[in-house]
């Protein structure tokens, strides 16, 4: 498929969609803090461009799996961030009815497989969603995301394995933020170069920077193109920056605020607000009016999980094994 122009819509809708994630995950922060939201907390501020640039990259029916940094994941798929927040917050309209929590956001009608609370655990089913696809002859690829901290883990390998043995319809994405949980990738391994794992297996892999949505979409858009085309899977290490701790407990101590504010200055969210003013493709006014859509929505998030109730007890019995129909999803 020909890579898509990059438009003023393209730039219209990133910029809205972006804005949206960080707000967002900040009212997260917030209703964390409330104890609104709780158990573990893992935002996805700073990492925004890489699912911009991914959902470009998408056709219907393609899939997506990630870690537990998945709040905003499914909002860019279609799923109502109202049900997201609810789940969130542990209450019964939420998208598991207020069950899974934080780290386990599913929706099968939108092909969201989650959010996995084990580290690295999403990637050998990352493949087996996209071995399904193959048996069945179905032209779909699946997105598998990962930290770089989940490359330190054996099933990576016997994955990478299996994936270029049967040439799956798979795109392995690293969002390498620099520091698994509180460890910087130089000090998790003899090298820093994630992307050159997949040397070992013959499989195409490449470093991309993962802080300009543009950028990101082209990369992913390639390794899209060549699982649907046949060609196999592809490992992208795709470098990005965390602006918050790994989880709402992390004091990070690990790094500077000098650091941070130097990635800031490469935030993906602003770099498309310049590229949008300096192209003549938005004025001022109208940047201003997606920023108070975006502020009036997640208001609207918050009120519709404070309205919805918890789960009464009897909750705990349903849904383990099999699946009950909710009246509110569509198969």
């Amino acid at each position: 498929m020909a890579k898509k122009k990059l438009t003023q819509a393209v730039y219209l809708k990133w910029y809205e969609d972006m804005s949206f994630w960080r707000k967002f995950e900040d009212m997260c922060s917030a209703l964390y803090i409330q104890q609104k939201i709780r158990g573990f907390l893992h935002l996805y501020n700073g990492q925004e461009a890489i699912l911009a640039g991914s959902l470009l990259a998408m056709n219907k029916g393609d899939k997506m799996i990630t870690a537990y940094r998945n709040h905003v994941q499914p909002i860019g798929l279609g799923v109502d961030p109202r049900r997201v927040m609810a789940e969130l917050m542990g209450r019964v309209d939420g998208t598991s009815r207020g069950k899974g929590g934080s780290m386990h956001i599913f929706s099968k009608e939108h092909n969201f497989f989650g959010g996995h609370g084990i580290v690295g655990g999403q990637i050998p089913l990352g493949a087996g969603i996209a071995f399904a696809d193959k048996y069945q002859d179905k032209d779909h690829v699946t997105l598998t995301y990962m930290g770089d901290g989940a490359t330190r883990q054996g099933a990576l390998h016997e994955t990478f394995n299996l994936a270029m043995l049967w040439n799956l319809p798979v795109v392995f994405i690293v969002e390498n933020n620099g520091y698994a949980m509180g460890t910087s990738v130089e000090r998790t391994a003899n090298h820093s170069e994630i992307w050159k794992l997949g040397l070992g297996y013959e499989m195409p892999c490449q470093a991309v920077d993962g802080m300009d949505p543009a950028i990101t979409y082209a990369a992913i858009q390639e390794a899209v193109d060549r699982a649907r085309n046949g060609g196999g899977p592809t490992f992208l290490e795709i470098r990005t920056y965390r602006y918050k701790g790994h989880s709402m407990s992390d004091a990070q101590l690990y790094r500077t605020k000098g650091e941070v504010s130097e990635y800031q200055k490469v935030d993906p969210i602003l770099t498309s607000k310049e590229m949008l003013l300096k192209k003549k493709w938005a004025t001022k006014e109208d940047l201003e009016v997606i920023d108070q859509r975006v502020k009036a929505l997640v208001a609207e998030c918050v009120e519709f999980a404070n309205n919805s109730p918890f789960p009464e007890g009897h909750e705990l019995f349903k849904h383990v094994y099999t699946q009950e129909d909710y009246p509110f999803v569509t198969e």
